[in-house]
């Protein structure tokens, strides 16, 4: 039973912060950053991102409880978010961000733009908090995490795997990805406001219904 949980966890977080999506962020980065600046910058945000997930993960209940949030609302409010955010992919808008790279970018200007997508992904912490909060177990607690940590590293695989390879990519490649994830990412928020409401007891919103 331990297994099955580890990897259905394994499977949400994958789908929600996997490569397909943060691979698409670092190629963006890769046009501005040489390719040594790029490695040290997916290390620092990749530890900055597991420390967001042991913190959020590991106190989930009680974050929850202090804030008074429920389920539902943080559905909504992690929907919208990453709704806003995908806009922003399909127009061409970098939101998060300081705008256009700079002449002469630095690695705290590089791990600064990868803080909404990947180090506090919407999609992300809301899974976390869902996920960890739906049991009070420590166990639970500590799969989710660890989970959530492994498909960080292998994030962070793929990324120093592929980094001369996401260099060499075109710009204009890495706009049209970029809209059309942003596409689908935007109907992934809608899906999660969806799920919040319908949890709110919305009528007509079920899944099954």
């Amino acid at each position: 039973m331990q297994s099955f949980t580890f990897s259905a966890a394994f499977i949400t977080f994958f789908s929600v912060i996997g490569p397909p999506k943060v691979l698409l962020a670092f190629a963006g980065l890769a046009q501005a950053h040489p390719v040594r600046q790029l490695r040290t910058i997916a290390l620092l945000s990749s530890a900055a991102a597991v420390v967001v997930g042991i913190v959020t993960g590991g106190t989930a209940p009680w974050l929850l409880d202090v804030f008074h949030i429920s389920t539902p609302a943080l559905q909504l409010a992690g929907g919208v978010i990453f709704f806003i955010y995908a806009v922003g992919l399909v127009l061409g808008m970098h939101l998060g961000s300081d705008g256009p790279h700079d002449d002469s970018p630095d690695t705290v200007s590089g791990v600064r733009e990868l803080l909404m997508p990947y180090v506090v992904s919407p999609l992300a912490v809301t899974a976390l908090l869902i996920e960890a909060a739906a049991r009070y177990s420590v166990s639970w607690r500590s799969t989710v995490v660890g989970a959530y940590m492994a498909v960080i590293v292998l994030d962070l695989v793929c990324v120093l795997a592929l980094a001369r390879v996401l260099r060499r990519t075109h710009h204009a490649t890495i706009e049209l990805l970029g809209r059309l994830l942003g596409l689908l990412l935007a109907a992934v928020g809608v899906d999660l406001v969806l799920d919040g409401l319908s949890d709110l007891g919305v009528p007509g919103l079920g899944r099954y219904g």
